[in-house]
């Protein structure tokens, strides 16, 4: 929350407290520690701008109705020198506090004061936080999930930048394993039947049939030529998964980069196997007693581990047993590690080596069963399993004409990342899929991204944002030149328009933290969309230019403040804030 929001919640319960202490002290409360007692804002602002629940809180203990608890409350409340005029006792003994018109001016002043970093706090203390999101497999196109994830993930980081973690974004590359091999082996297919004809070998069920398979085989062929064909087996997959991966590599990074998605590490798997990360893991959950051999393979005792954490949790047996646990595979019996290895050597090197306070993870909502074994997993080399945050994302549909598609008209293909990006404005696509939080399917409404109108979400926000550029400059044509106003002159900012749009901007800085507290952007975009609609209000009910030469220089001025909170919020989502439309 911003400063003037904490301060002004402080005052409240500093000056219940000592409104407690002095009902005891004249024996009109009984002796009682005083519980901690919540603040909120009402639903509706009419019951007052916020509220205590301290009557409630000391009912039990005092044995008095809440109402009469808040009625002595309310006899001894001393509110000088504090950003409420006056408190009323309403229902059964909420007590509501009403604010004072400086505590308006202020937030305004503060608003200006922070300029481009109005919204930003140091909740996170500079916590280490890895947020590692799409890292899609380097073996064909990035999909709608992709493009889904790669939002959420950016605008995740972005939130926590902004509510004062330190924040690395991370593309974990899958160049190692069976997806490589099954890639090879699909380059090597297409490679010999674009030489020898499709009779000549036979492409198995089980690889890879997109077309740009063989579009890198052909382009190989091109720049390099035939003579793969005369080499072995291994020897000519080698060579076309070392040409084609740092190719696709390197589309995934232009796609990213053209998403507005900027990368602080593009972490290799390779690296855990050749660097000796991964054996080195392995040895720890050996040597941990969490693993054991079995038909030639070397297994982790997931089903030990993980009953003895839930266990700790106060599972029953017979919740555990529900479960059905199972052991995984870590070496194969051909000697080859597991993707869940590899999983866990990773995991153990963002937390362990690079020191990360915490890693975040976004996946899709298939892998759910993986989440808790992974967390298990931490425990078993030895790292807090709540250090791990996974973030589960449900499925985009999308749709034209109230219909879903699943094709490219251009392509007649699955519609991919990159055919999204060109056919609608990125604007649009990073701020639609944040307007549902991760854990809900969502239905990505083609017409509605490219459509100009107030229905169109980040239209309607970029649209309040050019509004105001069009009313400054407006103004000015017509020799109305603003200047800074004087306190005083902010308090005439008194109808209910005003102070509901102002008491909005004050609470950006803690609807930041939440969403950063929660994973969720889409806190962000909502209070962007209602931003806009709380502007739309005030402008539609209160004229800018008006005789009242102070009034005229505040209403100015809020419009000021709105637009660099619009500027600031739509710039934390790396989104455009357009000065015309």
């Amino acid at each position: 929350m911003s400063k003037l929001v904490k301060l002004a919640e402080e005052q409240i319960i500093s000056s219940v407290t000592q409104a407690i202490k002095s009902n005891i002290a004249e024996g009109t409360f009984i002796e009682a520690e005083i519980p901690n007692f919540k603040t909120e804002i009402p639903a509706d602002r009419k019951n007052g701008d916020y509220s205590a629940n301290a009557a409630f809180m000391l009912s039990k203990a005092l044995r008095m109705p809440p109402r009469k608890i808040a009625e002595g409350i309310l006899e001894k409340i001393d509110l000088a020198d504090t950003y409420f005029s006056k408190c009323e006792v309403a229902g059964p003994g909420f007590i509501n506090f009403f604010l004072k018109p400086d505590f308006y001016a202020d937030i305004l002043l503060d608003v200006e004061a922070c300029g481009d970093s109005y919204g930003k706090s140091d909740f996170g203390n500079g916590k280490k936080i890895n947020v590692e999101f799409v890292s899609a497999n380097p073996t064909g196109p990035m999909h709608m999930g992709n493009a889904r994830g790669g939002a959420l993930g950016d605008c995740l980081a972005a939130v926590l930048d902004w509510a004062g973690y330190y924040v690395e974004r991370e593309f974990y590359v899958n160049d190692a394993g069976n997806q490589i091999d099954k890639f090879a082996l699909s380059l090597d297919v297409r490679y010999q039947q674009i030489l020898k004809g499709e009779d000549f070998i036979e492409l198995p069920e089980d690889s890879y049939h997109g077309d740009d398979i063989r579009v890198l085989a052909q382009s190989y062929i091109d720049e390099v030529g035939d003579g793969l064909l005369d080499v072995s087996e291994s020897e000519r997959r080698k060579a076309l998964v070392d040409y084609a991966l740092p190719k696709n590599i390197e589309k995934m990074k232009a796609a990213m980069a053209k998403y507005r998605i900027n990368y602080n590490t593009w972490f290799s798997e390779l690296t855990l196997h050749n660097g000796g990360e991964l054996l080195e893991t392995i040895e720890i959950l050996k040597k941990n007693g969490h693993t054991y051999e079995k038909d030639g393979a070397l297994w982790y005792k997931n089903i030990d581990v993980m009953t003895a954490i839930l266990k700790r949790e106060g599972k029953s047996d017979e919740d555990i047993e529900k479960l059905e646990l199972k052991d995984d595979v870590l070496i194969r019996q051909n000697g080859n590690p597991t993707y869940f290895a590899a999983d866990i050597a990773y995991h153990r090197n963002k937390l362990e080596k690079r020191g990360f306070d915490t890693a975040i993870d976004v996946w899709g909502a298939d892998h759910h069963g993986h989440v808790a074994r992974m967390k298990g997993a931490m425990e078993a080399v030895g790292i807090d399993g709540n250090r791990l945050d996974v973030v589960l994302m449900q499925l985009v549909n999308l749709m034209k004409d109230g219909k879903p598609v699943k094709m490219s008209k251009r392509t007649g293909k699955a519609i991919t990342l990159v055919d999204l990006l060109d056919e609608v404005p990125i604007d649009a696509v990073r701020f639609l899929f944040n307007m549902r939080e991760a854990g809900s399917a969502m239905d990505f409404d083609l017409d509605l991204a490219v459509e100009q109108s107030n229905q169109n979400p980040v239209y309607y926000c970029q649209y309040a944002h050019a509004r105001i550029c069009s009313i400054l400059k407006k103004l000015e044509s017509e020799g109305i030149t603003a200047r800074m106003p004087e306190k005083a002159e902010l308090t005439l900012l008194s109808s209910d328009e005003e102070t509901d749009l102002i008491a909005h901007l004050a609470a950006l800085t803690g609807t930041i933290v939440l969403a950063a507290k929660s994973y969720d952007p889409a806190k962000i975009t909502h209070y962007a969309t209602d931003l806009a609609t709380k502007f739309h209000r005030f402008y539609n009910a209160q004229r800018v230019m008006v005789d009242d030469e102070a009034l005229m220089q505040a209403r100015i001025f809020l419009c000021k403040c709105v637009r660099n909170t619009m500027k600031n919020v739509l710039s934390m989502l790396c989104i455009e804030a357009p000065e015309s439309m």
